[in-house]
């Protein structure tokens, strides 16, 4: 059987920038051992399969994998997916409904004159503030000083909307862009609450990098070991939800725009939003724009 995929950039508007995605739209009968190898292959930071949703009211089943696992959700998988399928459809509907690990992800699709440009999802889970992380160990993780790490916003800690981060922040640009991750120190620290990767910011942002009000950088475990990804949405979303926790604001709109993969030379562009009512989180949400790269197909010669 041929299936089709397409990659695309996303969290970016212009080609070779942003974190690429390749999507499988015709993942109906692929076992689970099929999809991992297949986005060991592609080894991208996230490979996705698009099945037939379990609930008719649903528009997809959505599984994510990296080069070596599963995962419950992810932000750009659900951005590039959506903005993939909203592309191919003759008539895009406005909002998709995905069932994924962690729950149903709505997210809503973005067009302009015609055109879908962009997507935007709701977080499928509640924020989680869970473990707190000493700045040492964090500073250890990406090989900075504990001086490095600024605590009085916040502890680094552990927090989640669908899928735990260990969140930090920086005092300045300069330690974000020299941070390098160290593997004896991850595999020591992480771990910690299934949280397997670092999400690391600055608000220290120049004027040459406006928009961007925050700079963030992510090293996580990929198929070689350690590496960097060019933009985490469900580590940004999970990080704006943290930030509008700890505001005194009750009720409204707390937006942010972030950069991430700048010292990559894939700058990607992630626009956040948390509603908040009566003091409460209701809702958390990330999107931004995505570039169609390269569409085929492939065949698993002999292995179905």
């Amino acid at each position: 059987m041929q299936r089709r995929y397409v990659t695309v950039d996303v969290f970016t508007d212009r080609a070779f920038g942003g974190n690429q995605l390749a999507v499988v739209l015709d993942a109906a009968g692929l076992s689970t051992r099929q999809m991992q190898a297949i986005a060991t292959e592609f080894n991208y930071s996230e490979t996705t399969f698009v099945l037939p949703p379990r609930d008719k009211a649903n528009d997809a089943e959505v599984r994510i994998f990296t080069p070596v696992r599963e995962m419950p959700f992810a932000g750009h998988p659900n951005v590039g997916t959506s903005f993939v399928l909203a592309s191919l459809a003759k008539e895009p509907k406005p909002r998709l409904l995905f069932e994924e690990i962690a729950g149903l992800v709505p997210v809503d699709i973005f067009r302009e004159q015609g055109r879908v440009v962009g997507t935007e999802l709701t977080a499928p889970q509640p924020l989680s503030r869970l473990a707190e992380v000493s700045a040492a160990d964090v500073a250890a993780c990406i090989s900075l000083t504990a001086d490095d790490i600024r605590t009085d916003h916040h502890a680094p800690q552990v927090v989640g909307v669908g899928t735990p981060f260990l969140v930090a922040e920086v005092h300045s640009r300069d330690a974000l862009k020299r941070a390098r991750p160290d593997a004896a120190a991850f595999g020591r620290v992480l771990p910690r609450d299934d949280a397997r990767s670092v999400w690391f910011y600055t608000r220290d942002v120049p004027a040459s990098e406006a928009p961007t009000e925050r700079q963030a950088r992510m090293f996580m475990r990929g198929a070689g070991g350690l590496a960097e990804d060019p933009a985490t949405g469900s580590a940004t979303v999970a990080a704006a939800a943290l930030f509008a926790d700890l505001d005194p604001f009750s009720d409204g709109e707390l937006k942010l725009t972030v950069g991430q993969g700048f010292d990559m030379g894939r700058p990607s562009i992630l626009q956040t939003r948390v509603v908040k009512r009566d003091g409460k989180i209701v809702s958390a949400h990330v999107g931004g724009a995505c570039v169609q790269m390269m569409e085929g197909t492939f065949k698993l010669a002999g292995a179905e």
